[in-house]
């Protein structure tokens, strides 16, 4: 498959975005890291982020990013609105959606893929909510999570990247996208960095 890059773009990524949606799982930290780091504190789009974790318990994910970007990061809580310039993090054992009046909604509704936060429920939702002015990033997992999910931000004229498979640390999430449709963009993580650095 034909792997389109920044310079020669399936589809830009000019047009006017408000959020970008991240799915990830195995080896998901560290894409995570070099996709953030850098960003600047006035980004005009909100970030939401689903990492698979362990359903019990706390993380430390808000703590560990915070040290790592200049942007605002939380745990997402339910009926909170959306700010721009805020990295969202999915809360263990819950699914986080995005409602119709930019909202965030946490569900314990069933596992998706065995996974609850699910990437599928948060892309789904996203491109209810936005339309065209989302951009959906699929990086490295170990199952199919997010691959109907990034079909649907592209079915509703979002944005749709995947990570380059044969870099992610493990390929099945980004390959199992790959095998459902063609997205805008498969590029390594300093490609996708740099995307996100030029969204307006």
């Amino acid at each position: 498959m034909k792997r389109a890059t920044a310079n020669t773009p399936a589809k830009s990524i000019a047009q006017s975005v408000d959020a970008v949606v991240i799915g990830t799982s195995a080896g998901g930290l560290a894409a995570l890291s070099k996709l953030v780091e850098g960003l600047p504190a006035d980004l005009h789009q909100s970030l939401l982020v689903v990492q698979h974790v362990p359903a019990s318990g706390p993380t430390q994910l808000a703590d560990i990013f915070q040290r790592k970007t200049a942007l605002r990061v939380k745990e997402a809580d339910d009926k909170e609105m959306l700010c721009a310039g805020t990295l969202y993090f999915a809360a263990p054992g819950y699914h986080l959606l995005v409602e119709a009046d930019l909202t965030l909604s946490l569900s314990q509704d069933d596992a998706i893929h065995f996974s609850r936060p699910s990437i599928d429920v948060l892309f789904e939702s996203a491109a209810d909510a936005w339309g065209e002015r989302v951009v959906g990033i699929l990086l490295t997992g170990a199952n199919e999570d997010g691959a109907a999910g990034l079909e649907a931000i592209r079915r509703a004229g979002g944005i749709t990247i995947v990570q380059d498979p044969d870099e992610a640390e493990v390929p099945a999430m980004p390959l199992a996208a790959l095998q459902r449709f063609s997205p805008d963009y498969i590029l390594p993580l300093r490609d996708i960095h740099r995307l996100l650095r030029e969204l307006e």
